[in-house]
């Protein structure tokens, strides 16, 4: 089995031409699994024009499905009504394997349903650590993701704090949950040695200005640092509802020459504005896998972060301080490997972006990830009545509205298969390739 070529789908509502960690993530995977060997193609909703069935520059096919978009980048639910859709794309790809990711893409959790109910394996990536206690959370893990992973084969998490969080959330059997962490193309966060050591003291910010990236904290430590250290510049990136507050408080405290606001940039920009500094600042209060402490470290930076979630698991110790997310305690931090640049103590930046070359590799990723594929190949497919029983099993009267949706799609699917047989529906596909 292990040197079988598979047929795989990856699917999420996160993907080009949408900059993100999810995004890239898929990306590369997809690159890697085809230079493999794997068939792969991506099935996501409908950016703008782009629409359709498109080709990217690797020959990765991509399905661009007009899905309405109703939050933070997520599809509306279209619930059994997107079987067809789904069905003819895995028909007509002969698919074998769909990998769902992230928690927060309703399209990935639509297609693992679906997947079910045409008998074909699952594994799904959690790039996110959700709460135990906020209502919202409460309810994504007792509503959705408990249900919609009952019935998955494997599943992949980002970091082992990932692993535990969605083991925990998600009642699942550890056995079944692997960790594989994200990577980079260090090809492209590669060091400007004459900008790190000619460019005077600079902190580094990219990412979205939220409560949970810790805009706050930013708010807070910046004046703090700049009061201590007159000659520190920070360069902010990224775009966010706590925009506002990071205005304020640049314009309270006079800080305009030293406090560049960038706004949101293409992920194409982002190693241009890395190497402007040496030192790079994460406030995040909750993180799975930080994918931009990885990129600012291949770029020869040094790196203050909270330690929180999965951050601990990703840089060694001599690439990242780590601190609490308390603002006095994140200040002092940053002041310490401020003073480690202004003495000259700073790892050279050459030398880091060897070291996070050999941590982080796509290459090695989707050669684990195509373990976790074969493993589930080998998984005994579930029948409906053990889908459903799985679903009654958890929870009596909220499984029930789960098994009647489900019930609707395995109605669908016997229409369709007696609408539009599989066989004659390969037959046309097949023709329309020859042509």
């Amino acid at each position: 089995m292990a040197k079988d070529r598979l047929n795989i789908a990856l699917v999420s509502d996160f993907f080009c031409p949408n900059t993100g960690g999810v995004e890239t993530h898929i990306y590369f995977l997809a690159k890697c699994l085809l230079a493999r060997g794997h068939k792969v193609i991506v099935i996501t909703h409908a950016y703008g024009e782009r629409r359709g069935i498109r080709y990217l520059s690797n020959g990765l096919k991509v399905y661009y499905l007009p899905f309405l978009i109703v939050y933070n980048g997520a599809s509306l639910g279209q619930g059994p009504a997107s079987f067809p859709w789904f069905r003819q794309i895995f028909i007509s790809e002969d698919i074998q394997i769909v990998h769902g990711h992230s928690s927060f893409s309703t399209l990935a959790h639509e297609a693992l349903m679906h997947a079910g109910i045409l008998g074909l394996h699952t594994v799904f990536t959690d790039h996110s650590l959700f709460g135990f206690a906020d209502a919202s959370a409460i309810l994504i893990n007792f509503l959705l993701i408990q249900y919609s992973f009952a019935n998955v084969d494997r599943f992949i998490c980002v970091s082992y704090t990932s692993k535990e969080n969605t083991v925990l959330r998600a009642q699942l059997d550890p056995q079944r949950v692997y960790t594989i962490p994200n990577a980079i193309e260090t090809s492209f966060f590669y060091p400007d040695r004459k900008q790190f050591f000619e460019n005077p003291t600079t902190v580094i910010f990219l990412g979205r200005l939220a409560y949970r990236k810790g805009a706050d904290l930013l708010c807070e430590v910046i004046p703090t640092v700049c009061h201590r250290y007159p000659n520190v510049q920070f360069l902010i990136g990224g775009d966010g509802p706590k925009r506002v507050d990071l205005e304020e408080m640049r314009e309270k405290y006079g800080l305009h020459e030293r406090v560049r606001m960038l706004g949101m940039l293409p992920h194409n920009r982002v190693r241009e504005v890395l190497v402007q500094g040496q030192i790079f600042i994460n406030t995040s209060l909750t993180e799975a896998f930080c994918m931009s402490i990885v990129e600012a470290a291949s770029c020869g930076l040094h790196v203050v972060s909270t330690k929180v979630g999965g951050v601990p698991e990703v840089l060694p110790d001599e690439f990242v301080i780590l601190e609490q997310p308390v603002p006095k305690l994140l200040a002092r931090a940053l002041c310490d490997a401020i003073k480690m640049r202004e003495t000259g103590r700073l790892m050279d930046p050459d030398e880091r972006h060897k070291r996070v070359q050999k941590m982080y590799q796509w290459e090695v990723i989707a050669e684990r990830t195509e373990v976790v594929y074969y493993d589930a190949m080998h998984d005994h497919v579930n029948t409906w009545r053990e889908r459903l029983q799985r679903l009654l099993s958890l929870q009596r009267w909220w499984g029930l509205v789960w098994c009647w949706g489900n019930l609707l799609g395995f109605a669908i699917a016997l229409f369709m298969e007696w609408w539009q047989p599989r066989k004659t529906l390969r037959e046309t596909t097949a023709k329309t390739k020859t042509q």
